[in-house]
């Protein structure tokens, strides 16, 4: 009987002491960390600090790019033939003096012909020549004798000298009887009407067309409505589908005085810088102009910062890669670039213009 005393009282006493501790032991709940851009997010984040613009509408108009006339080549074949071979492709940049194509052409022939003929006259003129220059010392021949032989040779070097000056246009080669077209000019191949075997016509259709794409031109549609708006100099921004993000700046530099008979509009011509290439003729694109309607000034925010939720525009807010905001925003204003506000935003505070919803979603998921 005591034995089993002595064997439950130690186990009693370990199940009461276990109890005390855990009576004692308080729960600490675990802090939430702060959401903190990683230095790969961050390399893609783009940043723009708040500031204060004036209130300003804009005007968008259509248009297109096109190449720039000043600047572009076409070419068509001189003389009639059969294409032999080419050697480029639509697309390709190509210099000066580089061979594109060979042309067989029977006018070579006539050319080579003629060539030979003058070549055998002028040996036999200039035997002739010598011949009565001798007799004219010896007094045998009269000095109208010498003058005669001498017009004579004179004569065929000048129909030689045009003869090769006309090989030399349609640079001809003797060895492979052929006329090589040579690229007129640097630039890009952006239209091509010629491949072997294919016939072609002097005078006729181009074959290609080579342009020098370091400057485009867009042209902007200016319908009557908006004639009083737009003019020479204007500074405008450019949008394409190709590159949504982007903007390219620019300025009027002539509109057209006579509408277009098709579009039954005006065209507004702008000059453009195509350093990267980016600017591609045919593309179709959005030309925005800014108009002074307004004195008034408020805070601007890029118009890609503004996240749309519930209703209401939100903005993330960065002070460091750990302290990010939220902030609600409301709008008084709004054009193609920014939305104006009264609040939510301080001057000077930077807002994220990308992946906002990526950082919202993170941020709230640890405000939770």
């Amino acid at each position: 009987m005591y034995n089993k005393y002595f064997i439950y009282l130690p186990v009693a006493f370990l199940l009461f002491n276990s109890c005390q501790q855990s009576q004692n032991t308080a729960v600490v709940p675990t802090e939430k960390k702060a959401y903190c851009i990683t230095t790969e997010l961050k390399k893609t984040l783009n940043f723009e600090k708040v500031i204060s613009r004036p209130i300003q509408e804009t005007l968008s108009l259509t248009g297109n790019i096109q190449y720039d006339i000043d600047q572009t080549t076409p070419f068509v074949s001189l003389l009639d033939g059969v294409v032999t071979a080419t050697y480029f492709s639509l697309g390709d940049y190509v210099k000066k003096g580089q061979i594109l194509a060979e042309i067989k052409s029977a006018s070579l022939n006539e050319m080579q012909d003629e060539s030979r003929s003058l070549n055998s006259q002028l040996k036999v003129a200039q035997r002739q020549l010598a011949s009565v220059h001798s007799m004219y010392n010896d007094g045998i021949a009269s000095q109208k004798d010498l003058l005669e032989a001498e017009s004579e040779v004179d004569l065929l070097q000048s129909k030689m000298q045009s003869n090769r000056s006309n090989m030399s246009l349609y640079s001809a080669s003797s060895d492979k009887s052929v006329f090589t077209v040579k690229a007129p000019s640097n630039g890009y191949i952006v239209s091509k009407n010629i491949s072997p075997g294919m016939p072609v016509a002097g005078a006729d259709d181009e074959l290609f067309t080579i342009s020098n794409l370091s400057e485009v031109w867009v042209m902007a549609n200016v319908y009557a409505t908006n004639m009083r708006h737009v003019a020479t100099n204007m500074p405008v921004t450019v949008k394409t589908l190709a590159y949504p993000d982007e903007t390219f700046a620019g300025k009027i530099t002539s509109i057209s005085q006579v509408f277009d008979q098709e579009e039954r509009v005006l065209k507004a011509k702008i000059v453009m810088k195509n350093t990267d290439m980016k600017l591609k003729p045919g593309m179709s694109a959005d030309i925005i102009l800014g108009l002074d309607t307004s004195n008034k000034k408020a805070l601007a925010i890029p118009n890609q910062a503004l996240v749309f939720e519930n209703n209401q525009n939100y903005v993330v807010i960065y002070k460091d890669d750990c302290t990010l905001e939220v902030r609600l925003v409301k709008s008084i204003a709004k054009n193609d670039f920014y939305t104006y506000i009264d609040e939510g935003v301080q001057e000077g505070e930077i807002v994220i213009t990308n992946n906002q919803l990526l950082l919202l979603e993170e941020i709230n998921n640890r405000s939770l």
